[in-house]
């Protein structure tokens, strides 16, 4: 089940007794938690039937006391227990969790870890309960996701704009969300987020990117590429290497994938490839100049410099100075 489906269930008055809410992605169960500690019960029965344990000082047996307390002025209560990954002895709550009470709704986070499948818990919880089980999403999911949230809020963001904001925060949806708020708070009126405003309110720049690098490299431009890394030289924070490398060896392994595909049709290679296809062109611009054996070769270089940025095979060589580097390799010896 996902997060929203349980969420809107809720909006709907309709519960189960027991949720489970487990995985390593931490956003989609915070969000379920935040709606059952805020939202399923009103101001005047919250001060009565709610109830909030933490799994490091919870005791199962103060748990199962509060689950079975019946609801006071109100239809129903709601019990959360958070952090319950870190809870001793939580097996014990299969006593209740068989026999559940219906007025009680019993809310568990169960952080970045699953229950054992083999186990009885995890199958009186199927049996029971609701099971929520979260993963992170793949890179290439979360630009869609990112859209997703923000036309969730009622806006919209231009494709370079979202790309920007999800390859400079990476796979954190809470980062992301905040970030989102932040420039909607900015925009006044304006219902469309840009580039500019990803630039001026989160800090990063439209035209010093590892988007722009890609693009550089893409074309053999490399003036541009050495202008870029001189921009993350002075600016550390912008593009660590340790960020840059992963990128660009995502790139190259795509242009690789493409080499293998019967087409180069954009919108197949695309769908193909799970690649945004406002970004498709600058991949097929790289396959038209790279050829197969040298893409294999520049996934090869990335591979090594990738060694000597953690200190194989360098005496000390500063980061920037690296990318340069392979940078003139890549573009000058294939």
């Amino acid at each position: 089940m996902l997060a929203n489906t349980i969420i809107s269930d809720w909006k709907k008055l309709q519960y189960k007794p027991i949720y489970w809410l487990e995985g390593e992605e931490e956003y989609f169960i915070d969000q379920v938690m935040d709606f059952a500690e805020t939202q399923i019960l009103n101001e005047s029965e919250t001060g009565f039937n709610l109830t909030v344990f933490y799994g490091k000082d919870a005791e199962w047996p103060n748990i199962i006391n509060a689950c079975r307390r019946y609801p006071m002025f109100a239809e129903r209560q709601v019990v959360l227990l958070k952090e319950a990954q870190q809870m001793r002895d939580i097996e014990k709550l299969e006593a209740y969790i068989e026999n559940p009470l219906h007025s009680t709704i019993f809310v568990v986070s169960y952080k970045e870890k699953k229950v054992d499948g083999r186990t009885r818990l995890a199958k009186l919880l199927k049996e029971k309960g609701v099971v929520l089980t979260t993963k992170k999403l793949y890179d290439n999911q979360l630009p869609e996701w990112t859209e997703e949230l923000v036309e969730s809020k009622l806006h919209t963001i231009s494709n370079k704009a979202l790309m920007l904001l999800v390859d400079h925060i990476g796979n954190d949806l809470s980062r992301i969300e905040n970030e989102v708020d932040k420039i909607l708070i900015n925009l006044s009126n304006r219902k469309n987020i840009t580039e500019d405003d990803v630039e001026k309110y989160v800090g990063v720049s439209k035209d010093f990117n590892v988007f722009e690098l890609q693009a550089a490299l893409a074309t053999k431009n490399l003036p541009k590429a050495i202008q870029i890394i001189q921009y993350f030289e002075a600016n550390p924070k912008a593009a660590p290497i340790q960020f840059i490398l992963p990128s660009l060896y995502s790139f190259f392994s795509k242009v690789f994938m493409i080499h293998g595909l019967n087409t180069r049709d954009e919108k197949t290679v695309a769908a193909s490839l799970g690649i945004n296809s406002f970004f498709i062109k600058d991949y097929l611009k790289a396959a038209n100049i790279y050829s197969y054996p040298d893409v294999e070769k520049l996934i090869l270089l990335l591979s090594e410099y990738n060694l000597k940025s953690i200190g194989i095979n360098n005496s000390g060589t500063p980061d920037a100075s690296l990318l340069k580097e392979m940078v003139v390799k890549m573009m000058l010896n294939f």
